[in-house]
């Protein structure tokens, strides 16, 4: 008999933490219950695990994250992953990156960290530079193609990613590493485990790191870093039952870097950070210099001109405080019957952005003027005060100023479950899920100092007001992003051989929108004023406009998933999995339609839902665990999306009905102890359905052609040898091309070809080794090195695709080769 059970799922939590594939406490607990016998089957090799569930996932454990470069971001990490493709901004995890799985992009991936979601509660987006340190990460699992049927998403069309942070040790422990590289990079990291320090088992650990930068390209940037862990964990009784207590804070102050407009055309090539300059061509180019420069004091009775001096990308800010307080518990209330219980709290502060013309004038409206906001041409004023702002005593100037798009959230959420044993062979758990975020979205002006950086990276603290002492600003939005969810799971085991599970999840999504402006285009430009009266007269003067307002939108659908894993021995199994998905439009896109009236069906975008299939057949044992799977996603109302980096906004496109395929295989192999050997791959194909309706008279020619952004395939794998305290791995990936546009043409500029229909295949190789210092004398000292991009591989990194060929779309440049070194000392 392969699977048993072991007196319930609280033995099993305690005695085998490596079953926990899962998110929240609940589901870590319902899959836990029945589990493979031996635990070094569950172990994986070489730090690669093949769970044995009817979905198709993937998972590292520390052993694999450990070896990484420290700091690295874990969306970096799981690069290593069939399905997943990330191109990371910089070598180091501090600077962001673009990440798709199966091909969904980052909006439709829904991220979690204890169970908590990770994604933006406006436009969904994940954040790799604002994860978790790995030092602190137990394990991370990859839902190819589904979610967890008590999720608390509305992002979730696909892949899910779940990472859990370590628990407490028993005993008194620290850990400290420094690291050092290329670019000035200098982190620290230190961890202290109290061990128990009650009569009632009661441990905890602290943890907190440090690291900084120069920005990869451009030469001016700065990254600094900073974030700060803690867990206090407390056993109930002797049967795996606890509740723990933790959080978290993250603090980033960035500069922006090596994004330029993907085009290789020669005509007047100048590689720098303005937006008509073009991509590198070569590994030289990449390095280039952005002009430092100075802003020239005003004067008096003159009207001056805004300066240029901070207009380029590398002179914007990327900031941000995060943080989150977690409890995670779990009770057994009689003899099968666990109730699990996960509330948390989020904070957000951050911004993104650059700069704009703010004009000491006033607008006209109605034949009269006034201070606001009118969002237009980035080279004329759209920020106007009505009077001086830059001190020169006349208010006749023109001023740049620092602009980004602010937002501040506070989300408060629990995840619960109820879970059932009717015997040794069927179990049922239903679960209740909440979340709600309030979600501020404004657009404050900050000033420039006379070298073109902003004076404070958030102008939200201490924002430049208009002649009234109002805020003039860009944006000025408040919304509640609510989900109530109710779902239920049913796993039973049959003739000792096949294992079904059934599960039905019902999400409640009401989102209540206060937009503050007047929306002007459907593309969401806006008309901002300070003051009611401005605000009205705007109003009177342009009645088909639609002005401020509330809208609340309700969304609810009925999520069914259904799965099976058949097992033909104790090592080879069958698994099958559906799944249906959803995601419900963001706040975004939802407030570019509030240039309809309400009535209106352009003012009520419909979700976007997908039904996920997967099959597949894997092997499990102590020296190989591989696994091979086909997969078929339909997904209907396709919205896609493209940040323009000038106009510094999201621009939306529905793509209608897309089909996607592909197949996904891993194979870790470990003959002796010394050697393991890892290898994966995978293919994906989509097909969008129809042409894209651009106007009432014209169309894209999208039917039948992939969707952008996505590579064709990826492959790779890493090869790990263990001699005598020397561990040395290589690892490689190879990332297929990637369309630019949804039309899979060549871009076209004015007639001219500027850019290629891909954007070429790349193969990057990372080293890693590490020495032990024990035979020294030294037990728990180590040194490592880490070398990515080992041979230095000139590549484009990552995009966002658009919809037809006539406009350029804004590419990071790859980062280049990297050397890291680390110093680990543990005791």
């Amino acid at each position: 008999m392969r699977k048993i059970l072991l007196q319930g799922a609280a033995v099993i939590a305690v005695a085998m933490p490596m079953a926990a594939f899962a998110q929240s406490t609940g589901s870590v607990d319902f899959d836990n219950e029945i589990i493979v016998t031996g635990s070094r089957i569950n172990d994986g090799v070489g730090g690669v695990v093949v769970p044995d569930t009817s979905k198709a996932k993937a998972v590292l454990t520390s052993e694999f994250i450990q070896a990484q470069t420290p700091g690295q971001t874990i969306n970096d990490i799981i690069n290593q992953l069939p399905g997943v493709s990330f191109q990371n901004n910089d070598p180091f995890g501090s600077a962001g990156g673009t990440m798709t799985i199966r091909g969904f992009d980052d909006q439709r991936i829904s991220q979690t960290f204890d169970g908590i979601p990770l994604n933006d509660t406006g436009g969904y987006a994940l954040y790799s530079n604002q994860q978790v340190d790995p030092e602190i990460i137990d394990q991370v699992n990859v839902n190819l193609g589904s979610t967890d049927v008590d999720s608390p998403t509305a992002a979730a069309t696909g892949s899910t990613v779940n990472y859990r942070s370590i628990t407490p040790t028993e005993d008194f422990g620290v850990k400290l590493v420094g690291s050092a590289g290329d670019f000035n990079f200098f982190r620290a990291f230190g961890l202290i485990n109290t061990g128990e320090f009650t009569s009632w088992g009661t441990r905890a650990f602290f943890s907190a790191s440090s690291a900084t930068n120069d920005a990869i390209y451009g030469g001016i940037g700065k990254i600094e870093k900073q974030q700060y862990n803690a867990k206090i964990y407390q056993p109930i009784g002797s049967n795996g039952d606890f509740i723990s207590l933790a959080g978290h804070y993250n603090q980033n102050r960035n500069n922006f870097f090596g994004s330029v407009p993907l085009r290789t055309d020669t005509a007047g090539r100048v590689v720098g950070s303005g937006s008509a300059n073009r991509f590198p061509l070569t590994k030289g180019e990449r390095f280039y210099e952005t002009a430092r420069c100075q802003i020239a004091a005003p004067v008096t009775g003159v009207a001056d001109a805004a300066s240029a001096c901070g207009s380029d990308f590398e002179y914007r800010y990327n900031p941000s405080n995060t943080g989150n307080i977690r409890i995670s518990s779990r009770f057994t209330l009689a003899d099968g019957v666990i109730l699990t219980v996960d509330p948390s709290y989020q904070y957000v502060k951050a911004n993104g952005g650059g700069t704009s013309i703010g004009s000491e004038g006033t607008t006209p409206v109605g034949g009269v003027g006034y201070a606001g906001f009118i969002q237009g041409s980035s080279s004329a004023p759209q920020y106007f005060f009505g009077r001086d702002i830059n001190g020169d005593g006349d208010a006749l100037d023109t001023v740049r100023i620092l602009t980004p798009s602010q937002t501040q959230t506070h989300r408060y959420g629990v995840i619960s479950s109820l879970r059932y044993d009717i015997n040794d062979q069927h179990t049922v758990r239903i679960a209740y899920s909440f979340d709600r975020g309030r979600h501020r979205q404004t657009g404050e002006a900050g000033y420039l100092q006379q070298d073109g950086f902003g004076i404070d990276p958030f102008p939200v603290n201490d924002p430049i007001v208009d002649r009234n002492g109002n805020a003039v600003q860009k944006r000025d939005r408040l919304s509640y992003a609510i989900l109530h969810q109710v779902s239920g799971e049913y796993r039973g085991e049959f003739f000792d051989a096949l294992t079904v599970n059934l599960g039905v999840r019902a999400p409640f999504f009401k989102r209540d929108l206060n937009n503050y402006c007047a929306t002007a285009t459907a593309a969401g430009n806006l008309r901002c004023f300070g003051d009611d009266a401005a605000q009205a007269a705007y109003a009177a003067a342009n009645p088909t406009i639609q002005g401020p307002q509330r809208r609340v939108l309700k969304y609810d659908k009925i999520l069914p998933n259904a799965g099976l894993v058949y097992d033909f021995s104790d090592a080879i199994s069958l698994f099958g999995n559906y799944s249906k998905g959803l995601q419900v439009p963001g706040t975004d896109n939802l407030y570019q339609s509030f240039f309809f009236a309400p009535d209106n069906a352009n003012a009520n975008p419909r979700p976007e839902t997908t039904d996920n299939f997967d099959v597949g057949i894997r092997y499990r044992s102590s020296k190989l665990q591989a696994q091979l799977s086909g997969w078929y996603t339909i997904y209907k109302d396709r919205l896609a999306s493209a940040y323009d980096r000038e106009l510094d906004q999201t621009i939306y496109r529905n793509l209608g009905q897309v089909d996607k395929y592909g197949v996904d295989g891993s194979v870790s192999y470990q003959p002796i102890p010394e050697v393991m050997v890892y290898a994966f791959g995978s293919y994906l194909k989509s097909k969008i359905k129809d042409n894209v309706e651009l106007s009432s008279t014209s169309f894209a020619l999208t039917a039948g052609k992939r969707e952008s952004g996505a590579p064709v395939y990826t492959f790779g794998g890493r090869v790990q040898g263990d001699i005598a305290g020397f561990t040395l791995g290589i690892q490689a990936k190879r990332t297929g091309p990637r369309y630019v546009n949804d039309q899979n043409l060549p871009v076209v500029i004015s007639g001219v070809q500027v850019y290629g229909a891909k954007a070429p295949a790349y193969t990057l190789v990372d080293l890693d080794a590490r020495y032990s210092l024990e035979s020294l004398g030294a037990p728990g000292v180590a040194v490592q090195l880490n070398v990515t991009n080992l041979f230095d591989k000139f590549y484009v990194g990552g995009f966002d695709g658009t919809l037809v060929n006539n406009s350029v779309t804004f590419a990071q440049i790859g980062a280049p080769r990297t050397f890291i070194g680390s110093l680990i000392v543990g005791f």
